[in-house]
């Protein structure tokens, strides 16, 4: 079966083709600057990639444009659109509606549009996406892939905020989780490389790049994560600032005065590594200044490191031990310092880094803890979009 994989945002979407009986990608790409001007980006795998600036002056003209890349008799990924059997979608937030990828029909859909107070950046755009897809290809079964469903499984005192117990009742307000399909996928391919029952390990994902989470698998279950309501919550990222104390919101709006919807652009923004360190939301550019002797470069690395770190033992106190620790995402893959700075901070728990194995490891799978080590220790590419694949499959 060949699944188009669809990742929409207000401005951009990323697709790709994938024959889920191989698990091969037949093609990929992204549409960007939808609405302004339009470009579209192609490659069939084995051919070198196409650029080519089109309007889109909204999300159909863009999926139109991507259909007709993928049916292009010169270059094209496959003869003709039946032969794309079904569509998956990412969706952000199902908040408590969605604890799995679900078959889209009117009612799911209306359903989402209720989410869309979680996740106003995102739900829209998401469902913009799902309807020029239905408009285009009206006969092909589609499925919603929620980043939220894998974190469903948390308990009640992981979920809850110390806040008046109405606002749960009354508006949703508590915490969800993101980077669900990413933590799930990867989480399960921890266990066959350790060759043990995903039900039976204590597994903690330290999804790392520049929107970051961590999460408490245990038993196959996402117990706790550090995302919250929204991405905001948790761990220093990119440009988001991760925890904060809240009177800080109001503290920053009085002293620069500003708007607490100024102060909400700045923790999203304009904070994370970019805003202490003053150079970048880029690692690697960080990195590069670290080593040419910046100091908030410097900084900026380490205290993101650190509250990995805290996480981490957070996470192992709550589930009462841990038998795996992953490392995703652009990060995780492919930044062997950060590993090495978070991992030589969790020996109390045995971990036994092996330096050789993490400094060679960039973007590929590898066991980067010794053989002695009492944590193993693992890098493990994601691949949502493989994810999002399998869990349209398993449901049309």
């Amino acid at each position: 079966m060949n699944v188009l994989v669809i990742n929409c945002g207000s401005s951009s979407l990323k697709y790709q083709l994938i024959n889920s009986d191989t698990e091969e990608v037949l093609a990929k790409g992204l549409c960007e600057r939808i609405g302004i001007d339009g470009r579209l980006v192609y490659q069939k795998t084995g051919l070198d990639k196409e650029i080519t600036e089109a309007a889109m002056p909204t999300h159909k003209q863009a999926i139109s444009l991507v259909l007709d890349a993928l049916v292009n008799p010169a270059t094209g990924a496959v003869s003709n659109l039946s032969e794309i059997e079904a569509v998956g979608h990412r969706v952000v937030h199902g908040g408590e509606k969605f604890a799995a990828a679900t078959v889209l029909t009117d009612e799911v859909i209306s359903a989402i549009e209720e989410c869309n107070d979680l996740a106003p950046l995102h739900n829209p755009a998401n469902l913009i996406g799902i309807r020029a897809c239905q408009e285009l290809m009206p006969n092909v079964p589609m499925v919603a892939v929620f980043d939220t469903a894998f974190h469903q499984t948390m308990p009640d005192v992981a979920y809850m905020y110390g806040l008046p117990y109405e606002y749960y009742e009354k508006y949703g307000v508590r915490r969800y989780g993101f980077h669900g399909t990413s933590h799930s996928f990867v989480s399960k391919r921890a266990a066959e490389i350790v060759e043990k029952n995903y039900e039976d390990l204590k597994i903690i994902v330290c999804h790392l790049g520049n929107g970051a989470s961590v999460c408490a698998v245990d038993g196959g279950k996402s117990v706790d994560t550090s995302m919250g309501l929204t991405p905001l919550e948790g761990l220093i990222m990119g440009t988001r600032s991760g925890d904060v104390d809240p009177s800080i919101l109001e503290f920053i709006a009085q002293k620069e005065d500003i708007t607490l919807s100024q102060v909400m652009n700045v923790l999203n923004k304009k904070s994370g590594v970019e805003g202490l360190s003053g150079v970048s939301s880029d690692f690697r550019d960080i990195e590069a200044a670290a080593q040419a002797g910046n100091k908030r470069a410097a900084l900026a690395q380490q205290t993101f490191a650190y509250r990995v770190i805290k996480y981490v033992g957070a996470y192992a106190a709550a589930m009462n031990g841990v038998d795996v620790i992953c490392f995703t995402a652009g990060l995780g893959e492919n930044d062997s310092k950060i590993r090495k700075m978070i991992m030589k901070n969790l020996t109390y728990l045995g971990v036994q880094l092996n330096d050789e194995v993490n400094d060679a490891t960039h973007g590929k799978e590898a066991i980067i803890s010794t053989a002695d080590s009492k944590v193993t220790c693992i890098a493990i590419p994601t691949n949502e979009e493989l994810a999002i694949c399998r869990e349209t499959v398993a449901l049309v």
